[in-house]
C-alpha cells in the first residue's frame, strides 16, 4: 500500500492538512490514519457536561469531511515510522509507503502523580470518546467536585458542571488564566465564578484520600476538601513518541519544525499540539495547544508539501485565545503586560470600555473592556485582552492580525470600522479605538 501523502492524526491539524493537501495537489493520493474509531471536537469537550445533551453531540465526523474529497481514512494505530524506507507500520500489521508524511499526533493530559491519584473518581480531560462517556455518567452521580487547575479547560469544565447543580470547587496554585491574562482579567472571571457559586481556592494538592473511591483532597497546608470526584486539568503534553523513535529532532516542547512545518527529515512535516512553537516577539520556544494554531500550521504544511508555494511571512506563533466562563467571554492575543515587562519591553497600556450595542438598552447588550499593550519606542502593538459578550470572540481576531502586521497605536486609532446599533458598539465609543487613543495620548504625553 502506497500513498503520496500519509497523515497521522485526524483532529484539527490532521484534518486541515488533508483538506489543504487535496486543494493544492489534487493529483496526489492522501491517507489519514486515525487511532480512534470515534473522534472528538477537542474544544467542545468541556460542554458535554452541561450545554450539550451527550458526548455524541461533540463527535468530529472525519469521514464526512474527507471522503468526498477523495481522501482515504484508516482506523489503526501507527506503531513505527521508518524514515529511510519511507514506511509507517501499524498495530494491525500494515506497512504503508509514503512520499510525504505529516505528524498531527496531538497531545495528552498530564496525569496526576499525587498519592491517591489511582483511586476511583479521579479523572483528567482527554480526547477519548469512551473515557468521556464514562466520565460524564460519573459526574451525574457525584455531588462535590474538585477541579485542580486554573486554565481554560478547568474553568470551562467547572462552569459546565455547575449548570447541573453540583457543588464545584476550583483549586488553583496562583491565579486564574495566569499565562494568558493580566491580573485584572483574572479577577473579572473569579468574580463571575463566585456569582455562579463556584468556589475558587488557592493551594496545592498533597494527596487524594479515600478507600476505593476518592473522598477528600488534602492540601499541603493540611486543610482538606471533601470530594466525590476530582478532575485534574493541569496541562497537556505533546505526543512525540513516534517522532522520538524515528530519530526526529524533538525538544522538551515538542517536535522541532522550520517555518514550513518541516521536521529534521525533509519529507516529514508536523503540525499542532505535538510541535514546538516559537514566540512571535521573543523567538523563545514554548508549548502551545490550540486548535486554531494547529489549523494555521496545517494550512502551511498542506500547501508546501511538494513545493514551497506559500511563503510564510510570520515565522513565529501568536497565541490567540478565547473562552466563555460563567457568561463572560474572555479573549487574548500576544503578550500580556506582565510578560512584556518580564521580557524587558518598555510598554504603554491603553484601555477602552463600553457597551457592545448602541443604545445600550438592547436586551443582549454586554459591557466590553479592551486592554491593549504597546511598545513605548515605536508604539507597536504587543498584546491585547478583551472581556465582555460574544462579540469579543471576533474582536480578538482583528487584534491578532494587528499584532501579526505590527500595527501601531496610531494605525489602530485611525482604523476604519463598520458599526450598526444591533451588532456593534457605537462608532463614537468603539472599544479598540478607545484603547488605542488612550495609549496614543500616553505615548505623546
Amino acid at each position: 500500500m502506497k500513498y503520496d501523502v500519509v497523515i497521522i492524526g485526524a483532529s484539527a491539524g490532521g484534518l486541515t492538512t488533508a483538506i489543504s493537501a487535496r486543494k493544492f495537489y489534487p493529483d496526489k493520493s492522501v491517507l489519514v490514519i486515525k487511532r480512534e474509531d470515534i473522534s472528538m471536537i477537542p474544544c467542545g469537550i468541556p460542554y458535554i457536561f452541561g450545554t450539550l445533551n451527550s458526548v455524541d453531540d461533540d463527535i468530529l465526523p472525519v469521514e464526512k469531511f474527507l471522503e468526498p474529497l477523495g481522501v482515504d481514512v484508516l482506523t489503526d494505530e501507527v506503531t513505527e515510522i521508518d524514515p529511510r524506507a519511507k514506511l509507517v507500520r501499524t498495530a494491525s500489521g500494515k506497512e504503508i509507503a509514503w512520499e510525504k508524511l505529516v505528524l498531527a499526533t496531538g497531545s495528552k493530559p498530564v496525569k496526576p502523580e499525587f498519592p491517591g491519584s489511582e483511586l476511583e473518581g479521579v479523572y483528567t480531560v482527554p480526547k477519548d470518546y469512551r473515557y468521556l462517556k464514562e466520565f460524564r455518567e460519573r459526574v451525574k452521580t457525584a455531588e462535590r467536585i474538585v477541579i485542580v487547575g486554573g486554565g481554560f479547560i478547568a474553568l470551562e469544565v467547572g462552569d459546565e458542571i455547575r449548570k447541573l447543580g453540583k457543588d464545584v470547587t476550583i483549586l488553583v496554585r496562583s491565579r486564574l488564566l495566569r499565562s494568558s491574562f493580566d491580573r485584572e482579567f483574572s479577577e473579572m472571571v473569579a468574580e463571575r465564578l463566585e456569582e455562579r457559586s463556584i468556589k475558587v481556592i488557592h493551594g496545592q494538592v498533597e494527596r487524594i484520600l479515600g478507600g476505593e473511591r476518592v473522598e477528600r483532597v488534602r492540601l499541603i497546608d493540611g486543610s482538606e476538601l471533601p470530594a466525590d470526584l476530582v478532575i485534574f486539568s493541569i496541562g497537556y503534553r505533546p505526543n512525540v513518541e513516534l517522532a522520538v523513535k524515528a530519530g526526529l529532532r524533538v525538544t522538551r516542547y515538542g517536535i522541532w519544525t522550520d517555518e514550513y512545518m518541516r521536521t529534521s527529515h525533509p519529507d516529514i512535516f508536523a503540525v499542532g499540539d505535538c510541535v514546538e512553537h516559537r514566540d512571535f516577539f521573543t523567538g523563545k520556544p514554548y508549548g502551545l495547544m490550540l486548535a486554531s494554531t494547529a489549523t494555521f500550521e496545517a494550512r502551511i504544511a498542506g500547501a508546501n508539501l511538494f513545493k514551497l508555494q506559500i511563503v510564510r511571512e510570520n515565522r513565529r506563533t501568536i497565541g490567540v485565545y478565547s473562552t466563555n466562563v460563567a457568561g463572560l467571554t474572555l479573549a487574548a492575543a500576544g503578550l500580556t503586560e506582565e510578560a512584556a515587562r518580564r521580557e524587558g519591553f518598555e510598554v504603554i497600556v491603553g484601555y477602552g470600555k463600553g457597551p457592545d450595542r448602541h443604545p445600550a438598552k438592547f436586551p443582549d447588550t454586554s459591557m466590553v473592556t479592551v486592554k491593549l499593550i504597546f511598545s513605548r519606542d515605536r508604539g507597536a502593538i504587543l498584546g491585547a485582552q478583551i472581556a465582555g459578550g460574544k462579540s469579543v470572540g471576533e474582536m480578538i481576531n482583528i487584534l491578532a492580525l494587528a499584532i501579526q502586521k505590527r500595527l501601531t497605536a496610531s494605525e489602530l486609532y485611525t482604523l476604519q470600522i463598520a458599526t450598526h446599533p444591533l451588532l456593534t458598539a457605537s462608532p463614537v465609543g468603539y472599544q479598540i479605538l478607545q484603547a488605542a487613543e488612550d495609549a496614543l495620548a500616553k505615548l505623546r504625553a
